[in-house]
């Protein structure tokens, strides 16, 4: 695997490419999981679910998304607008890191990952960066909050880019873990039989 790539127990990144001070690479790649519990996200039908659910149930339940996502993360907002050329775009939401000194951007996608949501969150951390940071913080970071990736395409989406990001997936509550499958009932299972309990 390209060394420049981190992909083992931190998110996959491109840091070591982007992010030349030493400490603050360091500091950002331990401020970030590859894989976040977002147990308080409760959706029956998980395959019918588009963004805009998942953002809505992040900010009814914001701070445990912040608790899920680690300490020193203070939330600025969703639907984020940001104008660039007289055009309107909207970072899903925006966090501050206080122990990276650094604006935090998480995109949302229901599926997996596809190559050309690096470029949009590219353009989003260069507007930033640009109209929005401060001249003391550090350069700002995304993340791409998905439901499955994979590393080479990751690997090869993020190779050019000049601004640091990197992807996640994230677990639903409704999502059992492999080891307990086939042991516990599926949500629609235990559903049905709660129904056949009450009928009786």
């Amino acid at each position: 695997m390209n060394e420049k790539f981190y992909f083992k127990q931190a998110v996959a990144n491109n840091f070591n490419q982007t992010i030349t001070n030493v400490n603050y690479r360091k500091r950002a790649i331990q401020s970030f999981k590859d894989e976040y519990l977002l147990d308080f996200i409760n959706i029956e039908d998980i395959d019918e679910i588009d963004e805009r659910v998942i953002e809505n149930q992040i900010i009814q339940n914001i701070k445990k998304f912040i608790m899920a996502l680690g300490s020193n993360f203070s939330f600025l907002g969703n639907q984020y607008r940001l104008i660039v050329d007289e055009q309107e775009y909207f970072i899903d939401l925006l966090f501050f890191n206080r122990h990276l000194q650094a604006l935090v951007a998480i995109e949302l996608k229901r599926g997996e990952f596809k190559p050309e949501y690096a470029g949009k969150l590219n353009f989003y951390l260069s507007a930033l960066d640009e109209y929005v940071r401060l001249p003391h913080e550090n350069p700002s970071i995304g993340i791409i909050l998905c439901k499955s990736q994979r590393s080479k395409t990751v690997e090869f989406a993020f190779r050019d880019t000049s601004k640091p990001m990197g992807v996640a997936t994230y677990k639903l509550a409704n999502e059992l873990p492999k080891d307990y499958e086939g042991i516990l009932p599926r949500a629609d299972e235990l559903k049905k039989l709660l129904e056949e309990e009450n009928n009786d």
